[in-house]
């Protein structure tokens, strides 16, 4: 019995912590038909999100960033572990990662009060693309 009422104590105290790592604001994530691009568009958002696409080595991504407001993060790894891309306090700005091994990747979002919109389109092989 005081075994169940400490258990109790224990989640009562704990849930006012547990709150308040909950994402407020919104992400929405929306991806092409293909698979080759996404957008993930923030408003007001605090907390982290997701997505995991498959990516070959040689393929190119052109990543875009429109920070309107608050601080965002972003955070390319592996499965197997590397790392070709990681970010914090984005700018608004263009820019291309080369990815060099074929594996699952993470794509790790992050914000603070987030407003505005990181998109990603995989520009493909680097070597079958014109110069």
């Amino acid at each position: 019995m005081f075994s169940r009422r400490l258990a109790v104590a224990v989640l009562l105290l704990a849930l006012p912590v547990l709150s308040a790592c909950t994402p407020t604001g919104s992400i929405v994530i929306l991806e092409n038909y293909a698979g080759t691009e996404f957008t993930m568009n923030l408003s007001k958002f605090t907390g982290a999100h997701k997505c995991q696409p498959s990516l070959s080595a040689g393929d190119v991504l052109q990543i875009e960033v429109v920070r309107k407001s608050g601080k965002m993060a972003l955070v390319i790894s592996g499965v197997n572990g590397s790392e070709p891309y990681a970010g914090s306090d984005l700018p608004s700005r263009t820019f291309t990662v080369g990815i060099a091994e074929t594996d699952e990747y993470v794509f790790r979002i992050s914000g603070e009060a987030a407003t505005g919109k990181i998109a990603v389109k995989n520009l493909g092989q680097k070597d079958r693309r014109e110069p």
